[in-house]
């Protein structure tokens, strides 16, 4: 058995895994980061980075070396159709945020960079093929985890273990901390096809009870129909010909490209979750991101509340780790100071997904906006509030942790517990 000892071990290498050992590591503080995967390389997963995220990159003096990653064009204008009526989703142009705009970019190439630039820093370190199956507690404290890596098993012993491993997060399950089920009306079905230059620029449209989702690839159209949860073993039983034309209905632009989905192999079923956690820590334990609250892909938040979650954690946790002495106190400041934006955008994507998204699924009646809001939308008023909601967030977060360079970086600032293996 290998053994490897840590300041902080944090189980998942997502965003806000990732972020937050950078953060950590580049405030001098050891770190490891255990992730199950080889690789990155994960198809159909959040990759929309909104302005708040890309804040989080200037601040950091890593803006520009981000923007240099493969991603597509700047999204400054998000576009919707509903029914017969055309609407502006967001309009990022009226920030006040550094960047006024968003990006798409492949999550690996997201996390590949973070870790790039984590392994700056000598403090940093992390293990690929690592899978955490448990905790070690010890006096009602949780000390450490176990799990097996491609050469056998392992135990890391930790001042803090962080769970960041998503929505169906292992140490949360091993926590024994209850989690509050929100419920998730729909699923969604993930899949490709091809774009052509003159397409149309619109993200979202919905009628007759169908929705479809498009975003831009640059060579081709990831698309995502939501479908209610008992309606998908329906949809496929009526056959590919029949989903075929509920995009074609949807989007006619897309008439001659459908026939790419040649059966069901071609799309991917993303089962939607919706909870988060009523308590996120106990002694030597804390849980961030969608291991403690998983969001519904409504406005592609996820990612960025991710990131939120992990510089407010690094923001709290950087002294009291740098001291050894990681209180519960210290663990129940990061809920404080992330649950109320949690709760919010979690009933904001919900409230969408009711009027919009969700509104009518399965109804076969036109699909019109109310009055009221058409005669608001010819104002800025609904767009500078989602503005506010979804790119920006709720209670954005700054980075207030130092850099310690390694010529800066003494015994003061290293745990010399880190990364100390032991075969055994």
């Amino acid at each position: 058995m290998t053994k490897l000892q840590s300041g902080c071990c944090i189980v998942g290498g997502g965003p806000a895994g990732m972020m937050l050992g950078y953060l950590l590591a580049r405030a001098g503080i050891e770190v490891l980061v255990l992730e199950k995967h080889a690789d990155f390389l994960r198809d159909f997963r959040g990759d929309t980075v909104h302005p708040s995220t890309l804040e989080v990159m200037h601040e950091l003096d890593l803006l520009d070396e981000f923007l240099k990653r493969p991603h597509q064009k700047q999204v400054h204008k998000i576009r919707a159709r509903i029914g017969r009526d055309e609407i502006l989703l967001g309009d990022l142009s009226l920030l006040s945020t550094h960047c006024r705009f968003m990006v798409m970019m492949p999550q690996w190439e997201f996390l590949d960079f973070l870790a790039e630039q984590a392994r700056r820093y000598p403090t940093f370190h992390l293990r690929m093929e690592t899978e955490v199956t448990g905790l070690i507690e010890e006096a009602g404290r949780i000390v450490g985890v176990r799990g097996n890596a491609s050469d056998g098993p392992v135990e890391v012993r930790a001042d803090l273990v962080v769970g960041a491993d998503g929505r169906r997060s292992v140490v949360r399950d091993c926590s024994g901390l209850p989690v509050e089920d929100l419920g998730a009306p729909t699923d969604v079905l993930w899949m490709r096809l091809s774009r052509h230059a003159d397409d149309p620029e619109l993200f979202f449209y919905a009628d007759r009870g169908k929705a479809l989702f498009l975003t831009d690839r640059g060579d081709y159209w990831q698309c995502g129909v939501p479908a209610p949860k008992a309606a998908v073993a329906e949809m496929q039983a009526k056959g590919i010909e029949d989903f075929r034309a509920t995009i074609v209905e949807l989007a006619p632009f897309l008439k001659n490209r459908v026939a790419e989905l040649r059966d069901w192999n071609d799309l991917k079923l993303l089962t939607v979750r919706v909870d988060r956690m009523r308590q996120w820590h106990r002694p030597g334990f804390v849980c961030i991101g969608d291991a403690a609250h998983a969001m519904s892909p409504v406005g592609g938040v996820g990612i960025n509340l991710a990131i939120q979650d992990a510089v407010a954690a690094a923001n709290i946790l950087a002294g009291p780790l740098r001291e050894g002495a990681v209180s519960l106190r210290d663990l129940a400041k990061i809920q404080r100071r992330r649950a109320f934006p949690t709760r919010l955008t979690q009933r904001v994507q919900a409230l969408i997904q009711k009027r919009i998204a969700g509104h009518g699924l399965g109804n076969p009646g036109p699909t019109r906006l109310p009055w009221l809001l058409r005669l608001l939308e010819r104002t800025t008023l609904p767009c500078r509030l989602r503005n506010r909601v979804i790119p920006v967030g709720i209670r954005p977060e700054h980075v207030r942790t130092p850099d310690v360079s390694l010529a800066q970086a003494g015994p003061a600032t290293h745990n010399p517990k880190c990364a100390r293996s032991n075969a055994g």
